[in-house]
């Protein structure tokens, strides 16, 4: 076997890689011999037939089998020897097309390989962590917030209106017949929620406490039940209080009724809520002034077939970032074509990618089985009611995985390097961190 550099420019290179018909015929005897022992055939005890025979039998099934080993073996072999980890799939393509058996095997290997990198010097890099704190101000607003939120609903002496929260029985019928799930006693419904299907608590309004009601609806043709969808039902209500909504006071009432003990329990519930989502709004500047940091700080050649499938791909983003209208998934437009600003945003995503894989990689950073766990359940939450369904497709989809795997293993990687960089922290208020992460959102 036989490998020959045919191409060595920057990243790409090409390869001649030749399987002698010796040592394919040495491969396909190889397999005969491995399979022997199981062999039946008339005439012939069990794992006796001879290989002359076997040959003449088997030998141009396997051919092919040995040919596709061989040339892995020899790409395997390559790779391990050179140290190259190409950036996409090897394209290899076998140059004797008219190859017949007896000659031997010419194979072209052409990939990209990705670069080497080095790590950069951490220490010299200087980061500035914003700092807010839940002010008194801050979480009054909050508590303001959820009082105008809890909805306390107080009698009403007179017709209800949208907003009104009416309590009702209600008897639903299809044909004078009731139905399954139909019925309901001291219902309590808000109108104007749309709790309900279409058309049912727009003639709830105006009606008084003490008065029977009957509402008629149609299923829609989707509905989720389908021996009611697409069906005409009348519901018989019987009104038993109509109560307007006022807002809530400021106590431990409120508390309550928010899971708090008492409402200063609440209050640093809410103090914690705030601080640890400015928290988050601050690591996400802090992180994206270190990926500039690093950015400034390191150079090195990026294969040219990442950049362009980056490239597309956002510009495919900016494309519908653009077109509301048009449906995410919708391909009918056609390839987009890569901008200036796409290839600049690419080159960047790219180089950050494979610096960050390396440094993760030189630092043993891996995933555990119990933070992938966490991140499935984050996303199945999602779909409420196809949690296991959710949870079956990502087991079989590898793909998924590895979407789910890369945001954790980036931040873990961003963690590392954070505990070796020089950090001040710099007290700001809310307003002043909320600029920072709109200036961070213009900018992507």
């Amino acid at each position: 076997m036989q490998v020959t550099e045919t191409l060595n420019d920057g990243l790409k290179r090409g390869y001649t890689i030749t399987v002698t018909a010796d040592e394919l015929d040495a491969k396909v005897d190889e397999k005969l011999r491995e399979a022997q022992p199981e062999i039946e055939m008339k005439g012939f005890r069990k794992g006796k037939v001879p290989m002359a025979l076997l040959k003449k039998q088997f030998g141009q099934r396997l051919l092919g089998e040995a040919m596709q080993d061989a040339v892995d073996g020899a790409m395997n072999q390559h790779f391990e020897e050179s140290g190259d980890r190409p950036a996409l799939q090897p394209e290899v393509k076998m140059t004797n097309e008219d190859w017949k058996e007896g000659d031997d095997v010419v194979v072209a290997l052409n990939y990209e390989a990705l670069p080497k990198i080095e790590a950069p010097d951490f220490s010299g890099i200087k980061l500035e962590k914003l700092v807010v704190k839940a002010d008194d101000a801050a979480v009054q607003e909050a508590l303001e917030n959820l009082a105008k939120n809890a909805q306390n609903f107080e009698d009403k002496d007179g017709a209800a209106e949208n907003g009104d929260q009416v309590t009702m029985d209600f008897v639903g019928k299809i044909d004078g017949e009731a139905f399954e799930g139909g019925a309901a006693e001291d219902f309590p419904l808000v109108l104007g929620s749309n709790q309900f299907i279409p058309g049912f608590e727009e003639q709830l309004v105006g009606v008084r406490a003490g008065e029977e009601k009957s509402v008629t609806v149609n299923f829609p043709e989707d509905y989720g039940a389908e021996h009611l969808a697409g069906k005409e039902a009348v519901f018989d209500c019987t009104i038993k209080a109509v109560k307007s909504p006022g807002e809530a006071s400021i106590d431990d009432e409120l508390a309550k009724q928010f899971g708090a003990e008492s409402l200063e329990a609440l209050k640093g519930q809410i103090a914690e809520r705030l601080e640890a989502e400015y928290g988050q709004a601050s690591r996400a500047v802090l992180k994206r002034g270190l990926l500039d940091a690093l950015d400034e700080k390191v150079e090195f050649d990026l294969p040219p077939s990442l950049v362009e499938a980056e490239s597309k791909q956002i510009a495919h983003q900016l494309w519908h970032d653009a077109q509301e209208d048009v449906d995410q998934n919708d391909h009918s437009h056609g390839e987009i074509e890569t901008t200036e600003e796409s290839d600049k945003l690419a080159k960047r995503r790219v180089k950050l990618g494979l610096l960050l894989a390396e440094i993760g990689s030189q630092a043993e950073v891996s995933v555990s089985d119990q933070e992938m766990t966490q991140a499935v359940i984050e996303q199945a939450r999602q779909y409420p009611g196809q949690e296991r369904e959710f949870f079956e497709f990502i087991q079989k989809n590898q793909q998924m995985q590895q979407q789910l795997r890369a945001p954790i293993f980036e931040d873990k990687v961003v963690d590392h390097i954070i505990d070796q960089v020089s950090v001040t922290e710099k007290e700001v208020s809310k307003e002043d961190l909320q600029k920072a992460i709109e200036a961070l959102e213009n900018d992507e």
